[in-house]
């Protein structure tokens, strides 16, 4: 519970002092990012509990990464995280998950993702910003890589990579569960007005 807090507490100061880099009102950075001035108000006073959807939204907004907004700041030259030490920021209704390992620095940042896919279950993802590039490396089992409406097979030791501005689910396929490793290449800068 005290983890939770303080994770809600980091996540309200970085997506406060974001905002303001960016010069947006709560009423623009709400319109912008298809979010309430309410839920906006809350999240800045550390109340509520902010869905994946909205997180990537309003990353995406501010030009930052989703680990970005979530982050305390760098501990050192290295860092060495296991998946276990990271909730998942997703779970499927199938027991399916997402973890956001974490994100690489510098001006066009990388996030690394853990995802494990069960049979059938499948996660939509909004469209990002233009310049996103997403990655999927499948480690084990197979998935459905759902891109603009085409469906793509990904298989065990295969890896694909798209523009992550057009609508695009994963999808676990095949009789077992699926494991892959997704990174999501952001462009630099901070996003631009929409």
């Amino acid at each position: 519970m005290a983890e939770t807090a303080a994770a809600l507490r980091t996540l309200a100061h970085n997506v406060r002092a974001a905002r303001t880099r960016a010069g947006l009102s709560l009423d623009e950075l709400g319109r912008r990012a298809q979010v309430s001035k309410g839920a906006l108000v809350g999240l800045e006073k550390a109340q509520g509990n902010p869905n994946f959807a909205t997180l990537v939204r309003l990353a995406d907004t501010l030009g930052l990464s989703v680990s970005a907004l979530m982050e305390g700041s760098a501990e050192g030259r290295v860092r060495v995280v296991t998946a276990d030490a990271v909730a998942p920021l997703w779970t499927g209704a199938q027991g399916g998950e997402a973890r956001l390992m974490l994100t690489t620095s510098g001006p066009a940042p990388v996030e690394v993702w853990r995802w494990r896919l069960e049979p059938g279950e499948e996660y939509p993802s909004h469209p990002h910003q233009a310049g996103v590039a997403e990655t999927v490396s499948v480690t084990s089992g197979r998935m459905t890589l759902v891109v603009d409406g085409a469906e793509y097979p990904v298989e065990a030791g295969q890896t694909a990579t798209f523009d992550g501005d057009a609508p695009h689910a994963y999808r676990g396929s095949g009789a077992e569960t699926c494991h892959l490793i997704m990174t999501v290449h952001l462009p630099p800068g901070p996003a631009s007005a929409t």
